[in-house]
C-alpha cells in the first residue's frame, strides 16, 4: 500500500463527482457514497501506517531502499540515502563514539551502543512519481512521498473526516444543500490528502489552494445570510495574503535546488530541497528569506497572530465543517508545511542554536494573545476556535524552539480532543434551537446530555493539559522542549509565556464548562428541555474522547520517572513518525547543529500541571462559588480597558475593516477617483484636444490648401492639354496624313543628322 497511496485521495475525488452527478437521486442525499468512501480510505490508511511500521521495523537493504526513495537520476538525494552508517540522536551517539574512544567500553556501554547502531537504520520514504508536464527542457514530475509523517497525517485526516461525515448525517439533515455540502466534504478531504501525500512543493501549493478554496465553500455553505458570506469571503482573502509568501518562498527555493552543472535551473521536489538545505549547498541567507516568506504563509493558513482574525468568523460554517478545519484539515496545512520543509527553517533561522527566532516568536505570541481572547467570548465555537488559535501556537513554537516531533505529536492529540470539543458544541447547539450563545441559551445541560456533557469534559481535560489525558504529554513535551533545546540556556522566554498560555487554557475552558452544564438552564435551554443527541452525534464524541485519553500514550518519555518501562512501550511515536533520513537534520550529513530531543522533566511537568489547576480552581471559585472581585471591570479603569481591548479582540478586526478596507473603499477610493477625474481625466483631454487642433490644422493647410490643391492642379493641366490636343481631332483623313507625313519627315531629319555625327 505504501506505493499506491495514491489511491486514498482519488477516491476522495470520485466520491465529490460522484455525489455531484448522482447524489441527488439516492435515498440519502450522497450521504453513502461520501461515507462509503472514507470508509474506505481510512482503511487503506489504516495499511499504509502497517506497512510503514513493517518497514520501520524491518528497514530495507540500502540498494532496495535507494530503489524505492530516490530518483536514481537524481545524484544528491541518491548519494545521501546510501550513505553508511548514520549516527542517532546526536548526543547519544556522540557519547558512544567517546566512550569507545576511551577504551573503556563496559557491558552497559556495549549495549548503549548496540542500541545506538539499532536506532542508526534509516528509514527512508517511499517515494513514486511520474512527469506530469514536459516544456522547453523542463519535466516537471507528480508523486507521492510516503513516511512516518504523511502516514500520521493519512490516519489523522481520515480518521476526523470519516467522524464528520457520519456525524454529518444528523447534524445537517433535511439542509437545503444537503448534497452540495457531502460532495465539498469529499473534496475537501481529496485536497488534504493530496497535500500531505505530495511529493514535490507544486503538488502542495495546489493542495494548499484547493484546501483553502473547500473551506470557502464550506465556510460560506449557508451564503443567504451575509455574515456567512463574509466570513467565508475574509478567511479566503486573508489566506491570499499569506499565499504572496507561500509563492515567493517556494520560487526562491525552486532557484535554489537549481544546479548549473547539471543545467538543473531550479527544482520543485522536496527530498532535493530539503536535502539541499541540510547539506548546506543553499546559502544560509537564501534559506532564511525562504523561511521568513513561508512564515507568512503559516500565519494566514494557521491562524497565527496578525493574520489569524479569520479562524474565529469561519464559525460560521456548519459545526461539523469546524471540527474538520480545526482538527484535521485547513489549520494544520501551515504546520505540516514547516513539519515537510524543515531543514529549510532549521538551518535558515539557525533554530538549533539560537535563543530566538522569528518562527518562536509568532508562536509565542499566538498561543498567549488567542488564549486571552478566549476569556471573553460568549459563543461556545468562538471559545474553542481561539483555543484552535492558542494550540497552534503551541505547535508553531515548537517547531521553532527545535522540538519537531513535540508539535507533530501536539497536533496528532489536539485533533482528537478538539474535534471532540467541536462536535460536542455541535450537538449543544442541535438541542438548544442552533445557538451557540452559551451565556444566554445554555446552562445545566449535565442532566439532559450526559454523555456529551462527559465527553466535553474528558475533552477539556485534555486540552488543559492533566494527567494522563493526551493534551498532558504533548504539550509537556513542547514545554520541556522550550526549556532544554536551541542555543545555551534554551529558549526560556517561551517557555515561560507557554506555561502561562497552558494555566489560561484551563481557565477558560473551565468557563465554558460551567456555562454550558452547569447553573440554571437559560434562555433556549430554558424554554425546551434539551434532550441529548441521537447516535450519529454521540457515538464519534464517544470515540474522539476515547481516543482523547490514550493518545497521549504513543509517546511515553523514556526519561526521568519513565525511564524503567520497556523499550518497546516508550517513545513509539517519535520511532515511527520522526524522519531517519539524510535529508532531515538529525545525521552526519547535516551541515551545523543536529535535531536533539528534550527529555522528561518532573520539574516542569508539575509546574504545568499545577498551575493550569490552579487556573481551573480559580474560575471555579468565580463561577461556582461567586468569589472574587466581580464587577471589577465596572469599578476600575484599568480592568474595564483591559477587558475592553480583549472583547475587541485587540481592535485588528477594526484595523483591518476600518482602517485598511474602509480606507480603501472610503478616503483612498475617493482620492483615486479625484486623481482620476483631475488628473488623469485632465491629461487624456489635454491629449484629446491637441489631438483634436492638430488634425484641423492638417486638414486646413496640408489636406485641404497642399495635397488637394495638387491633385486639383493636376487634374485641371491634364483637362487643359486635352482641350488642346481635342483641336487637333478634326475627323478628316486629310489632316491625319498631313500629320503623317510630317512625323515622318522630322523622324527621317533626326536619323539624318544621327548618322552624319556617328
Amino acid at each position: 500500500m505504501l506505493t499506491h497511496a495514491f489511491i486514498i485521495p482519488l477516491i476522495m475525488a470520485v466520491s465529490f463527482v460522484a455525489i455531484l452527478a448522482v447524489g441527488k437521486r439516492l435515498p440519502r442525499g450522497g450521504a453513502e457514497i461520501g461515507i462509503a468512501a472514507i470508509s474506505i480510505c481510512f482503511v487503506l490508511a489504516i495499511a499504509t501506517g502497517v506497512g510503514w511500521v513493517q518497514r520501520v521495523n524491518h528497514p530495507p537493504e540500502a540498494e532496495h531502499a535507494t530503489e524505492e526513495a530516490v530518483d536514481p537520476d537524481d545524484e544528491i538525494a541518491y548519494a545521501l540515502t546510501t550513505a553508511e552508517e548514520p549516527t542517532g540522536h546526536g548526543e547519544e551517539a556522540g557519547a558512544t563514539e567517546e566512550g569507545a574512544a576511551e577504551g573503556g567500553a563496559t557491558e552497559e556501554g556495549a549495549a548503549e551502543e548496540g542500541a545506538a547502531e539499532e536506532e542508526s537504520h534509516e528509514y527512508p520514504p517511499v517515494v513514486r512519481k511520474i512527469s506530469w508536464l514536459q516544456t522547453g527542457g523542463f519535466d516537471i514530475k507528480v508523486g507521492t512521498l510516503v513516511d512516518g509523517l504523511s502516514v500520521l497525517m493519512l490516519l489523522v485526516v481520515t480518521l476526523v473526516s470519516g467522524l464528520v461525515h457520519v456525524y454529518s448525517s444528523d447534524y445537517v439533515a433535511g439542509d437545503r444543500r444537503f448534497t452540495h455540502y457531502y460532495a465539498f466534504l469529499s473534496l475537501f478531504t481529496a485536497s488534504m490528502l493530496m497535500f500531505v501525500l505530495s511529493q514535490n512543493v507544486l503538488q502542495m501549493i495546489v493542495g494548499w489552494e484547493l484546501v483553502g478554496l473547500c473551506s470557502f465553500a464550506l465556510i460560506g455553505h449557508w451564503w443567504e445570510e451575509k455574515p456567512n458570506s463574509d466570513a467565508a469571503l475574509k478567511a479566503f482573502l486573508t489566506n491570499r495574503v499569506g499565499d504572496v509568501g507561500l509563492l515567493v518562498g517556494m520560487i526562491i527555493l525552486y532557484f535554489a535546488a537549481g544546479d548549473s552543472s547539471r543545467g538543473l535551473i531550479g527544482s520543485f521536489d522536496i527530498l532535493r530541497i530539503t536535502t539541499m538545505a541540510n547539506t548546506g549547498q543553499i546559502d544560509h541567507l537564501v534559506l532564511l528569506v525562504a523561511s521568513l516568506c513561508l512564515i507568512a504563509a503559516v500565519m494566514s493558513k494557521s491562524g497565527q497572530f496578525i493574520l489569524h482574525t479569520w479562524l474565529p468568523d469561519a464559525m460560521a460554517g456548519p459545526t461539523p465543517v469546524s471540527a474538520l478545519i480545526h482538527a484535521a484539515t485547513m489549520v494544520v496545512a501551515g504546520i505540516y508545511m514547516v513539519a515537510r520543509l524543515y531543514p529549510v527553517f532549521w538551518h535558515g533561522l539557525s533554530i538549533g542554536s539560537a535563543n530566538i527566532n522569528a518562527l518562536a516568536v509568532v508562536g509565542t505570541i499566538t498561543l498567549f494573545l488567542g488564549a486571552l481572547l478566549a476569556f471573553v467570548q460568549s459563543d461556545i465555537k468562538k471559545v474553542l476556535a481561539y483555543s484552535t488559535v492558542s494550540q497552534l501556537g503551541f505547535m508553531v513554537m515548537a517547531l521553532g524552539v527545535g522540538a519537531w516531533t513535540a508539535a507533530i505529536f501536539h497536533l496528532f492529540t489536539h485533533a482528537m480532543f478538539k474535534a471532540c470539543l467541536f462536535l460536542g458544541a455541535g450537538s449543544m447547539s442541535h438541542a438548544n434551537h442552533h445557538s451557540f450563545d452559551m451565556k444566554k441559551d445554555y446552562g445545566g445541560l449535565r442532566k439532559h446530555m450526559p454523555w456529551t456533557f462527559r465527553t466535553f469534559v474528558i475533552g477539556t481535560a485534555a486540552l488543559a493539559g492533566l494527567f494522563p489525558l493526551a493534551g498532558f504529554w504533548s504539550k509537556d513535551e513542547i514545554l520541556a522542549g522550550a526549556g532544554q533545546l536551541g542555543g545555551k540556556g534554551g529558549y526560556q522566554l517561551m517557555l515561560v509565556v507557554g506555561t502561562l498560555g497552558a494555566m489560561c487554557t484551563a481557565a477558560y475552558m473551565t468557563r465554558a464548562i460551567y456555562y454550558c452544564f452547569f447553573g440554571e438552564p437559560r434562555g433556549a435551554a430554558k424554554e425546551h428541555t434539551p434532550h441529548e443527541s441521537g447516535p450519529r452525534i454521540v457515538i464519534p464524541l464517544v470515540i474522539l474522547a476515547g481516543l482523547a485519553i490514550v493518545a497521549g500514550f504513543a509517546n511515553i518519555p523514556d526519561t526521568g520517572l519513565f525511564s524503567g518501562l520497556p523499550e518497546g512501550v516508550t517513545l513509539r511515536f517519535e520511532h515511527y513518525v520522526e524522519p531517519r533520513v539524510a535529508w532531515f537534520p538529525y545525521a552526519d550529513q547535516t551541515v551545523g547543529d543536529v535535531l536533539e530531543h528534550p527529555e522528561f522533566s518532573l520539574q516542569i511537568a508539575l509546574t504545568s500541571t499545577l498551575l493550569a489547576l490552579l487556573a481551573a480552581g480559580l474560575v471555579y471559585l468565580w463561577y461556582w462559588k461567586g468569589a472574587g472581585p466581580h464587577g471589577i471591570t465596572q469599578r476600575n479603569k484599568a480592568a474595564r480597558a483591559g477587558y475592553r481591548l480583549l472583547e475587541q479582540k485587540y481592535y485588528l478586526d477594526a484595523l483591518y475593516t476600518g482602517a485598511i478596507a474602509g480606507g480603501v473603499k472610503g478616503p483612498i477610493a475617493r482620492g483615486a477617483n479625484w486623481v482620476n477625474q483631475n488628473i488623469i481625466d485632465g491629461v487624456v483631454n489635454v491629449v484629446g484636444t491637441s489631438a483634436t487642433a492638430a488634425g484641423r490644422w492638417i486638414y486646413k493647410n496640408v489636406d485641404q490648401g497642399g495635397i488637394d490643391l495638387f491633385v486639383k492642379g493636376s487634374g485641371a493641366g491634364a483637362e487643359g492639354t486635352g482641350q488642346l490636343l481635342r483641336k487637333g481631332q478634326t475627323g478628316k483623313v486629310q489632316t491625319y496624313g498631313a500629320y503623317l507625313f510630317g512625323a515622318a519627315t522630322v523622324l527621317a531629319a533626326v536619323f539624318v543628322v544621327i548618322a552624319s555625327t556617328s
